[in-house]
């Protein structure tokens, strides 16, 4: 984690990042990528993403795999098209899988330290952090950590915690009452 957090901290960096290199060469200004309140967003939302594609890509290949060829069989001897297949086999196939990669990238993302963090300290020159800048990339855990370690305020810190651990139940309690819901069906 540690590694792909410094690697895309130099394909963001302001100087010599491949990004404002991509951009130099298409004759567009370089971006303050790691500087700016959006650009750390975007860098994070960036590595965020490549980071987890792979595994949500094989969860969705296995409940593509789980749908029986029959249905589509049945489908096109009906006269159904790929989209109608799509929208109407694949989908509602599929739901209980979207629900489960939807609710495990949301609390991932709620959780995130490491790549914030290695991320942010790679452009600041101070020990200590408080999410770059305007606290645009500061996470509910990097806030936590904030709270508890740097200001030593470690009743709120153990607040903050229960507010995390409150958000990711609540997800989870949705994502089980959604697909419960689904069996009903």
């Amino acid at each position: 984690v540690v590694a792909v957090a410094i690697i895309f901290g130099s394909v963001f960096s302001t100087n010599f990042g491949l990004v404002n290199a991509f951009l130099n060469a298409v004759g567009l200004d370089q971006v303050a990528w790691l500087n700016t309140p959006w650009g750390i967003k975007i860098a994070i939302a960036t590595l965020m993403t490549w980071q987890w594609t792979g595994y949500n890509a094989i969860i969705f290949l296995a409940g593509l795999q789980t749908i029986p060829g029959e249905l589509y069989e049945a489908a096109r001897m009906d006269g159904a098209g790929p989209v109608q297949t799509f929208f109407r086999i694949t989908l509602p196939m599929m739901r209980p899988v979207l629900l489960f990669v939807l609710v495990v990238s949301t609390v991932t993302g709620l959780q995130s330290f490491s790549e914030p963090q290695v991320l942010l300290q790679t452009t600041s020159n101070d020990s200590t952090f408080a999410g770059g800048p305007g606290h645009a990339g500061q996470t509910m855990v990097l806030y936590f950590f904030q709270q508890t370690f740097d200001n030593n305020d470690f009743g709120y810190g153990a607040a903050v915690a229960w507010g995390i651990f409150l958000v990711v139940i609540i997800f989870s309690v949705v994502n089980w009452r959604l697909v419960q819901r689904r069996g009903e069906d």
